[in-house]
This record gives structure tokens, sequence and C-alpha cells, in this order.
């Protein structure tokens, strides 16, 4: 667990954990800043994927089954110990629903609460198509990236970051391009929550409803793709998750 996780805060005494997921090609250290700004009664896990970070030896996961692998074998103990939340941003959305989903079918287990952020359902026809990424050049993939709005404002004040980074975001989004939820009707029953930034693309958030039976509501906060960086938003959705999680039923 030690490899997947980071969790500068340790709260044994939690009653809750949330399970943060990063961004295409992100590691855990954004997330994992948030422990710092929840109360006692939750503790945050973030979660570094294979290929980056301290992980940086590791394989990336070619695909979507391999990546729940991935997580699931690591935490599962984790997860049957006390209630646990997700929280997703855009490429994160969709490994933590893919997470919860594989959960409940194999072992019967669920958040209390799903958290996305920034993304389309994962069944929506408006979901963008990766152009081929064999074909593509490191810098054409940047700006398509960039045209989308998913570059972090720090790519681009570095260029050495784009370059460390580049080769897990290509893996990221092989993982993204096949991933397949056909048949979304209430693959789950939590409750869900999106956010969305104002100025990013719309996502069609709508459609996230067809995949629980429980409640889904829609926030949309002030900024772009990475709204959730601005600390009057951050705030924000640190308040909301905790009302949400603590006053879940479980």
């Amino acid at each position: 667990m030690e490899k997947l996780v980071m969790c500068l805060h340790r709260r044994p005494d939690a009653v809750y954990r949330l399970i943060c997921f990063p961004w295409a090609g992100g590691g855990a250290f954004h997330f994992a800043q948030w422990s710092s700004l929840f109360n006692s009664s939750i503790e945050v896990y973030s979660l570094r994927f294979p290929g980056r970070e301290s992980r940086v030896k590791d394989p990336c996961a070619q695909d979507m089954t391999t990546l729940v692998s991935d997580i699931v074998s690591s935490l599962l103990k984790e997860l049957q110990e006390k209630p646990f939340a997700f929280f997703g941003h855009s490429f994160g959305s969709y490994v933590s629903f893919a997470t919860a989903v594989h959960l409940k079918e194999k072992y019967g287990l669920q958040p209390v609460h799903l958290f996305m952020s920034g993304a389309y359902a994962p069944h929506s026809k408006s979901r963008p198509s990766v152009p081929p990424l064999k074909d593509v050049s490191d810098e054409e993939l940047f700006s398509w990236i960039n045209s989308l709005g998913g570059v972090p404002p720090e790519w681009l004040q570095r260029e050495d970051a784009v370059k460390l980074l580049i080769p897990p975001v290509r893996t990221d989004l092989e993982v993204f391009q096949t991933f397949v939820c056909a048949e979304p009707k209430n693959v789950l029953s939590c409750d869900l929550t999106c956010f969305d930034g104002s100025e990013d693309l719309t996502h069609d958030l709508e459609e996230w409803k067809d995949v629980t039976s429980g409640e889904t509501t829609i926030h949309e906060l002030p900024g772009g793709h990475f709204f959730l960086l601005e600390p009057s938003n951050e705030t924000f959705i640190i308040d909301y998750i905790t009302k949400c999680i603590e006053n879940a039923d479980f």
C-alpha cells in the first residue's frame, strides 16, 4: 500500500477515509496536501499511479483493468475497515468510477459517496477522441491537451516538467481511450456529486445520473479545467465533501 498511497497525516481513529485519484499524468502530492484541510474524522489517501514519482520505475498500466487491479489489491483491506469516499479529477474520475464498480461487483463494497470533477460521464458520446498516440509527437500531444484546457498551470511554466510528465500522460490517455462503459444504468447505488469549471468544456454532467440509483448533485464553480486549484473553490469542495461524508448513510 505504501507505494500506491501518500498519506501526510495518519489518522487511525478517523471515522472515514477519502481516497483521491489524480488527473492524467498527475501524482499524489497535490491531494495529499488536502489532509491538513479536513477535520480529524476524515483520513485522506492520495493515490500514486505507476510510472510517476516514487513509482517511476514501475511499468505504467496499459488498460483500466490493470490499473484498477493495482489499486484494489493494495487497498482492499483498508477499504473493508471503515466507510470511504472517492474523489477524482478528470482522468481520475474514470479510474475512481471503474474502481467503485469493481469493488461493488466483486466484493459488495462501494463508496458512501462519489465525487467527480471535470469529467464527462463514462458512457457519454461527447467524450473527446484521443489522437493516435503512436503517431503523435510530444509537442503535438501537449498542444492537443492544452487545447482542451487539460494542462496544469505549472506545466506551462516548466519545460522540464513537460518532458517528465508526457510519458505517464500518454499511458493515462491510452487507458482513457480504451475504457468503455456501454451499459452504466445504476451500476452503483451511492450518492454522486459532479464538480465542473464554468469556463471549462461542457461535460454533459447530467449523464452521470445514469450510473447510480443514488442522488446526483451538480456544482459549477468559477474557472477552467483546473478550477479546483483556486483556493476559494478548494475550500468549497472540501467543506462540501466533509458534509456529504459525515451525513452519509452506511
